[in-house]
């Protein structure tokens, strides 16, 4: 997870570029540090898929192929 620090700074970038606007390192830095958020939501979202079951309403496990095979990917690591 990102700290409230690297949070915090990526608010603060987007609130001065909506205001009067960023120089050039502040855009970079601003680029990094989403690239970072991005990274860090879907290695989140992977986590959740991992544990992840798909039951139907008659007790059936359902859950899909893809997910399956994240899971089993996973497991042999």
């Amino acid at each position: 997870m990102l700290d409230k620090s690297k949070i915090d700074r990526i608010n603060e970038l987007a609130r001065k570029k909506k205001i009067e606007g960023l120089t050039e390192a502040e855009k970079k830095e601003q680029q990094e540090l989403r690239q970072e958020y991005l990274q860090n939501i879907r290695q989140s979202f992977k986590n959740q898929l991992k544990s992840m079951t798909v039951i139907d309403p008659e007790g059936k496990d359902v859950t899909p192929q893809k997910v399956r095979d994240l899971q089993e990917r996973s497991r042999k690591h």
